[in-house]
């Protein structure tokens, strides 16, 4: 599961981001001690910070800095300190991204999940994922159950590598579909129900029952 860790003065805020990204299956941690952010950064180990410009003691500016010296995760800022010179203030203190004040929860996950995908998707060795005896093979896209290979459409084998990415969480509908079609534009809700049903049928046929469940009203996930 990829980790996030917040670091936000405004514990109001902190705290809507945890519980909008946790729904994303992310693990969130918020700093609560501004003294020792990297103390933090450290023993958490994240994938990505969020990190405010005005924080006690020490503004974000600074712990980008620090973070910098020793990672090259993506540090997203937010402010509402959202001029021209904040905001190459903070690409120039080694951020990637900014998000102004008040922002839109959609808006943060898009670039969080457009950040995870350009950072660690090249970077991920893992080229085959297995799951009760169920092996998917990234790189050929190849789908393998005792010793018999079984054939993926391209919707088939994106499906499969969604679920088994996250397994055993549930992956939303929305994210699937996101990931799916890979545009922000409306898809009939049920294209997705379609594809589901076609492919746990094809798994059924090759003796795998039961292998994709539904979160009834969130989504799917393999167990």
């Amino acid at each position: 599961m990829q980790k996030i860790l917040i670091v936000e003065d405004d514990m109001v805020i902190a705290n809507v981001l945890k519980q909008h990204l946790q729904k994303w299956n992310y693990e969130v941690k918020t700093v609560s001690d501004f003294k020792n952010v990297m103390e933090c950064f450290l023993e958490f180990d994240p994938h990505m910070v969020l990190m405010d410009i005005s924080l006690p003691f020490f503004n974000g500016y600074h712990w980008c800095t620090e973070i910098r010296k020793r990672s090259q995760i993506p540090v997203i800022f937010l402010s509402a300190a959202s001029d021209n010179m904040n905001i190459v203030m903070a690409i120039s203190m080694g951020g990637d991204d900014f998000i102004a004040k008040p922002f839109d929860l959609t808006v943060v996950t898009a670039k969080i999940q457009a950040w995870m995908r350009r950072t660690y998707t090249f970077q991920n060795q893992i080229h085959v994922l297995e799951r009760q005896g169920v092996v998917l093979n990234i790189g050929s896209a190849e789908l393998s159950y005792q010793n018999k290979k079984i054939e993926l459409t391209k919707n088939d084998f994106k499906i499969m590598q969604i679920l088994m990415e996250y397994a055993p969480n549930v992956v939303p509908r929305e994210e699937i579909m996101k990931r799916l079609w890979e545009s922000d534009e409306f898809i009939d809700d049920n294209t997705l129900t379609v594809n589901i049903t076609r492919l746990r049928k094809k798994l059924e046929e090759n003796g795998i029952d039961d292998f994709i469940r539904t979160r009834k009203g969130i989504g799917y996930y393999i167990p």
